[in-house]
């Protein structure tokens, strides 16, 4: 009887059922979170010990710090807190994106004219080591969005370094890579050829001296880097190769924070990372050019569409040598160079038929390390950073573990303007100017939160493959798994105009051919994209099977 007025009473007043079930939204909202906790990484250690502080309750910004921290002793290759980089960030809070730039800097004793001279022997590559601005930068990151004691996030790195970790097999193949030379390098051979010969995939591995590093910055703070024994040992070393750095060139070191540069795409808004980023300027300036729907008309695979965004590549790397230095020393007008005008009349000019050459220039950066996290708050970090290219300058500072970057190479030297009628670079050295990257660290916005975050690493592939992927995303609606591992071409700076991956079909070599393309083949990919997909009922989060990373997220 209770149970038949019971449904009586629900059936003769459905209000009140209605007004029971949105009651319990609030409910329902909480049991389904509308983001999830996320890692992705080039380092499957650094995925592990990100996704450790990530489940501890720490934010996006502190898994980017370990992560990044992790990276630099298991992936040393391509990064460390020797180097430097570019990250961009997303507070849900606040709806703020952000950028901070602690790419390094050039010292404030800088000879410019030792740069005409290049390639220098390595009595003289401590000319091409900058001021470091990673720990700052990462100090930074804390600060604005960091949860957790900064020490804590120091930590996992320290002990990775002195109890060991594993030896991934992108770190073993590129110790086969570089066996000649590395294996010369005080300090890298105990650790990384141990027996004569390159650790081999698994290996354990250790860096006492590193562990020795991170244990001051643990304990001290980040000024135990910029100032003290550590400082002088990194100015000692960098001046024993005929740097003019002095401690005060660390000490002075400082991070900036700038504007990203954003567009809307295919109802979504995409931001990246201004100058001196040269990747972010060519992923807005192919993201103006094209059209989803005329890009997908013409097919992933074909070579319509290779060609096509070929062209719009070329065009970005050429503005980049004409137009883009570091923005404190140079004028640098993006949004000229962004001007629709602009970008419809460079848009005729692209012919499915013709191919334009780019002129031949010495812009060939090779390492980085990129990295993205996301929190089930909806803040989202995505973090390059890097010591240039395969052991930076190949200089060690053994007693403290560090690999000096050689990234003011990436300064322009003068002889490249003359192909293109100029009489000087806007990249050109200058004591304490930041040399142009093609780091583009990148953050995808649906309805104003955040969706994606990705970037890459690859040196001048990153823009090129960064670029690919958010097309990838957006344009052909790819997931993030899909859209990391298919086939990409690459821009090379001299002989041929275009390369396709190594297991592209002939075909399509042929039909870029006859689109007027001078085609190679990338025979060795050391590049990779990582994707964060911060959404909890997104696709999942993915890493570039070509450097054999990781992703985790907590769903």
């Amino acid at each position: 009887m209770a149970g038949k007025a019971l449904g009586r009473y629900f059936y003769f007043t459905p209000l009140v059922l209605i007004a029971f079930l949105l009651a319990q939204l609030p409910e329902l909202e909480a049991a389904s979170p509308l983001y999830r906790n996320s890692v992705a990484s080039e380092s499957p250690r650094a995925v592990l010990e990100a996704s450790k502080i990530l489940r501890r309750g720490g934010s996006a910004a502190d898994a980017a710090i370990v992560a990044a921290l992790v990276a630099g002793g298991t992936s040393p290759t391509s990064s460390g807190i020797g180097g430097g980089g570019f990250l961009l960030g997303f507070d849900s809070k606040k709806q703020d994106t952000f950028v901070l730039d602690f790419r390094e800097t050039a010292p404030a004793g800088l000879d410019a004219s030792v740069f005409e001279e290049r390639p220098l022997g390595v009595e003289r590559s401590g000319h091409l080591v900058g001021v470091p601005g990673e720990l700052r930068g990462l100090q930074a990151l804390h600060q604005r969005a960091g949860r957790l004691p900064f020490s804590e996030l120091v930590e996992p790195a320290r002990r990775a370094a002195a109890d060991g970790f594993a030896t991934s097999r992108h770190l073993h193949n590129m110790l086969v890579w570089a066996e000649k030379k590395v294996k010369t390098v005080p300090g890298l051979a105990s650790i990384y050829f141990s027996g004569g010969r390159p650790a081999a995939v698994g290996a354990r591995l250790k860096n006492p001296g590193l562990a020795r590093s991170l244990k001051k910055v643990r304990d001290d703070g980040v000024d135990a880097f910029y100032q003290g024994p550590i400082a002088a040992a990194f100015v000692a070393q960098a001046r024993a190769h005929g740097s003019p750095m002095e401690l005060s060139d660390l000490k002075n070191y400082q991070v900036k924070t700038r504007q990203p540069l954003c567009t809307n795409f295919a109802q979504h808004r995409v931001c990246t990372m201004p100058p001196p980023s040269a990747g972010g300027l060519m992923l807005m300036e192919l993201l103006q050019l094209f059209q989803p729907e005329e890009l997908r008309s013409l097919g992933h695979d074909s070579s319509a569409y290779q060609h096509l965004i070929a062209e719009g590549m070329r065009g970005a790397i050429a503005d980049r040598l004409r137009y883009l230095g570091d923005p404190d020393f140079q004028t640098v007008d993006t949004k000229g160079l962004l001007d629709p005008q602009r970008m419809s009349l460079r848009r005729s000019m692209i012919s499915a038929t013709r191919t334009h050459g780019l002129p031949s220039f010495g812009l060939e950066e090779h390492g980085t390390h990129h990295l993205a996290t996301s929190d089930s708050d909806g803040n989202i970090v995505s973090l390059t950073t890097t010591v240039n290219r395969l052991f930076g300058a190949k200089l060690n500072v053994e007693e403290y573990g560090i690999i000096q970057n050689d990234e003011l190479d990436d300064f322009t030297p003068q002889k490249v303007m003359t192909a293109f009628g100029m009489s000087r670079s806007p990249n050109r050295p200058r004591p304490g100017a930041r040399p142009i990257s093609s780091m583009t660290p990148t953050i995808i916005f649906r309805e104003g939160q955040a969706r994606y975050a990705l970037g890459g690493s690859g040196g001048m592939t990153i823009a090129t493959n960064v670029s690919q992927v958010v097309l990838n995303l957006l344009a052909f609606s790819m997931n993030p798994q899909e859209a990391v591992s298919a086939d990409r071409i690459y821009i090379p700076t001299q002989q041929e105009t275009v390369r396709i991956e190594k297991g592209a079909d002939e075909q399509l070599a042929k039909e870029l051919r006859a689109r007027g393309e001078v085609v190679g083949r990338q025979k060795f990919s050391t590049t990779a994209v990582q994707v964060v997909s911060a959404q909890a009922a997104g696709a999942p989060s993915a890493a570039d099977p070509r450097k054999f990373g990781g992703a985790w997220s907590d769903e």
